[in-house]
């Protein structure tokens, strides 16, 4: 078994980037200060901080990040839009944020910064530990304004899943140097041209020095996928996350044709599995996730040459998780007792990729609550643009009207079973919509599949109890002599100017 004191400067263990909000600042501070890697979820921090502002930000905890905000003036305009003394009344529906789109918002991209600078800063303030912030390809239209938000704040590394990161690195580059800064989007229908991006110095009206420039690990779930990012220094990232499908959240669907058993999940087969000796051989870190968040878990993924795993349902069901506490002591109890049904759903997610749905009596995932919920799509942020036939251009989501996404020239098929992941998900960290004629949002609810972590937890486990968990146990049965402290707590993450 390699020695994990052969990747110095790494952590042995990420804590994954989950859901809307699930891995907010506080778990991510808790993670990085035993050392380890805490990782924010980028994903819709814009409505996340608007919502939070807007009830009253208890604490005070967005403002005292806001008042750090490099250009005050900018986190003044956002506060003065957002922030309500005391909190909005209860039931009062949320004011809405601009949606994304390809046509230059200067009030979103001010959002979007200011609200990924103020999670990373809290997640990093009182402690040296890593930090990251995790981003999924598939909202790529949000991808310049929030990253350049989390360097703002200095993160430590960027992870993006749910795609081919390969524009990311020089993304990073850009933003680091406050250089405009572009990414393709994908058009349906049409051949490509279309970008998006950010100008740092015309948003903040002046020119900061440069930023320290993240490592960025790659989110995939096969080796020819992290062979084709590494093979040219323009898409390389600095590591690899491989992610199994058992993973919460969502998954690669499997290689071919798409084969359902008898339960309606996707079957996965020899060719989905991974060859970590391919991995390995690429020369860059990496490290095991879905089903790896245990003591053994972290054995065999040192075994198999990794610098460790990424853990993500230890971390949800744990004190500091985002998850509405009522919501996570139900998951939690029905997790324990051996109840609790994770089902990888093929249609739920807009996406098109499998989605893990907890199913949980009144989320999204009873089919009464399902088939009760209005659809509409208010948030938007999987939204897809697509060319018209005039030339113009338009966004459509399976999970709006069926009949509003069949004018749009689909057919209602697609439709069929989605879920609206925008509001469910911030429904379940307590930030559901309510609409104005009394209507509130159910949450929806996602897990890993394995539930194997709980093993050896207490009742109510912290993120430290999670970390000492896993690193001291595996370090226990592999190497019963020897140090812990590089384990625990190794030295601060490399990063380049």
């Amino acid at each position: 078994m390699p020695d994990p004191r052969l990747f110095p400067g790494l952590p042995a263990l990420i804590q994954g980037g989950m859901g809307v909000g699930v891995s907010g600042w506080r778990l991510a501070r808790a993670v990085a200060a035993t050392g380890q890697l805490g990782v924010v979820s980028g994903t819709a921090l814009d409505v996340t901080l608007a919502r939070r502002l807007q009830r009253g930000d208890p604490g005070g905890h967005l403002r005292r990040a806001l008042a750090c905000f490099p250009v005050p003036e900018v986190a003044e305009r956002v506060l003065a839009r957002y922030f309500v003394p005391g909190g909005t009344g209860e039931g009062v529906p949320y004011r809405p944020v601009p949606r994304l789109g390809l046509r230059g918002n200067r009030a979103r991209d001010e959002l979007a910064v200011v609200a990924n600078f103020a999670e990373v800063f809290l997640a990093k303030e009182g402690h040296d530990g890593p930090v990251g912030v995790n981003y999924l390809e598939k909202i790529q239209l949000a991808t310049p304004a929030a990253a350049y938000g989390a360097l703002l704040a200095g993160v430590d590394y960027v992870l993006v899943g749910a795609g081919i990161p390969a524009e990311i690195p020089r993304l990073l580059d850009d933003l680091a140097e406050h250089r405009p800064a572009r990414i393709s989007v994908a058009v349906a229908g049409e051949g490509g041209g279309h970008t998006v991006g950010l100008d740092p110095v015309a948003l903040l009206g002046r020119r900061l020095t440069p930023l320290a420039r993240p490592r960025l690990l790659a989110i995939v779930s096969s080796h020819v996928l992290a062979a084709y990012l590494a093979r040219s220094p323009a898409t390389r990232p600095d590591g690899f996350v491989i992610e199994t499908p058992v993973a919460g959240g969502h998954s690669a669907p499997p290689r071919g044709r798409m084969t359902l058993d008898e339960a309606g999940e996707p079957v996965y087969g020899p060719r989905d599995a991974p060859d970590l000796a391919k991995v390995a051989a690429l020369g860059l870190p990496f490290w095991l996730a879905g089903g790896y968040g245990t003591p053994g878990g972290l054995e065999r993924a040192w075994a198999a040459g990794a610098a460790g795993v990424q853990v993500g349902s230890a971390f949800a069901l744990c004190r500091e998780s985002g998850l509405d506490p009522r919501l996570r002591r139900r998951l939690r109890e029905r997790a324990a007792a051996g109840t609790l049904q994770v089902r990888n759903d093929p249609l739920a997610s807009p996406t098109g990729f499998p989605f893990k749905v907890a199913e949980v009596p009144g989320t999204l995932s009873d089919p009464e609550v399902y088939d009760s919920r209005p659809r509409l799509c208010d948030l938007g942020y999987l939204r897809t643009p697509y060319e018209r036939a005039d030339g113009s251009l338009g966004y459509r989501c399976p999970a709006e009207p069926v009949d509003v996404y069949v004018r749009k020239g689909r057919p209602a098929e697609e439709a069929e079973g989605r879920r609206c992941l925008c509001n469910g998900l911030l429904a379940a960290i307590g930030l559901g919509q309510h609409r104005a004629d009394g209507y509130a949002e159910p949450a929806l609810l996602t897990l890993g599949q394995d539930a194997g972590f709980l093993d050896g937890l207490p009742e109510e486990h912290s993120a430290a109890d999670v970390v000492a968990h896993i690193l001291l146990q595996a370090h226990v049965q592999a190497r019963p002599a020897g140090p812990l402290t590089s384990r625990i707590r190794p030295r601060a993450p490399w990063r380049s100017a």
